[in-house]
């Protein structure tokens, strides 16, 4: 796979033909000897990922030239060198996946547009995507992504950490190949072949994009545009939702708005705040 947009919009993107996992190539290259080769923005991607991983320590595979396994390496740091506070790591999967949304919101409506027998008058198909907090896209309510952040250990010498995001994008499943009764795929919503190409590009310079505008503003996300921008995006906020908890917990409520950590605010059925950092959320409405 070729990938020349994809290309031009990083410093460097290396395709596999196969690989068990993205994340795994992309973090021993970033903490191995060659890290320097390594720089901010570099890309490893496949289109045959044997031994993907997702929340909750899930694992899934999917059928090959079908999806797209996207890892980004990120080293953040803030204007002159200072670090990037421990704190605002918690953006970093969040603006990854306000830029995949945007990508396929506008990989959708492009299809939707060109589409000579589409009824539709907003030229979106008819369809809705949005985030599901933190990390998913979903389509009218189908996942057609999801993205899964990785923190490195601070390199001997280093000042900055570094964070392997990687993201799953379902280009051409079938309804035969999907994983779940919840996925779908860009082929199952638009009808059209997805330019696998343009749809990559296209997430990895929002996400680098919107990355520099948090970092530039000292990782303010309201300052930045951080924090309307994923909110504009976020599905989950007013709905209804059954956050799974680590320790088997659960919590019932109503998701409310995104704090300055980036953490989740359920408002529970007792009426207390809750403020999540971490945990499975399930949209119970749309």
């Amino acid at each position: 796979m070729d990938l020349p947009l994809s290309r031009a919009a990083v410093p460097r993107l290396e395709f596999v033909a196969t690989t068990g996992s993205t994340n795994d190539d992309l973090r021993e290259a970033a903490t191995g000897p060659e890290a320097a080769a390594w720089p901010h923005g570099s890309v490893i991607v496949t289109d045959d990922q044997t031994r993907g991983r997702g929340r909750m320590g899930r694992t899934w595979l999917a059928p090959t030239g079908k999806t797209l396994a996207i890892s980004v390496l990120v080293r953040p740091e803030l204007p002159g060198g200072r670090p990037f506070p421990p704190e605002a790591y918690g953006w970093i999967p969040l603006i990854a996946g306000a830029a995949m949304t945007e990508a396929v919101r506008r990989a959708v409506d492009a299809a939707a547009s060109a589409r000579s027998d589409t009824d539709e008058e907003d030229g979106t198909g008819g369809v809705e995507v949005v985030l599901k907090w933190p990390n998913d896209v979903l389509v009218s309510g189908y996942k057609i992504c999801g993205i899964l952040s990785e923190l490195l250990p601070v390199a001997e010498h280093a000042e900055a950490g570094a964070v392997v995001v990687g993201a799953g994008l379902n280009l051409t499943l079938d309804e035969h190949d999907l994983p779940t009764l919840t996925s779908t795929s860009l082929l199952l919503v638009t009808g059209v072949q997805p330019d696998a190409d343009a749809v990559l590009a296209d997430y990895l310079t929002g996400f680098l994009g919107l990355l520099r505008a948090f970092t530039e503003h000292g990782a303010d996300p309201a300052s930045s545009g951080v924090a309307s921008r994923v909110a504009a995006l976020c599905g989950t906020l007013g709905a209804e939702v059954r956050v799974e908890l680590p320790g088997d917990r659960e919590l019932l409520g109503v998701a409310e708005h995104i704090d300055r950590h980036g953490r989740l605010l359920v408002r529970d059925r007792n009426g207390e705040v809750q403020a999540v950092a971490a945990g499975d959320v399930t949209h119970l409405r749309y």
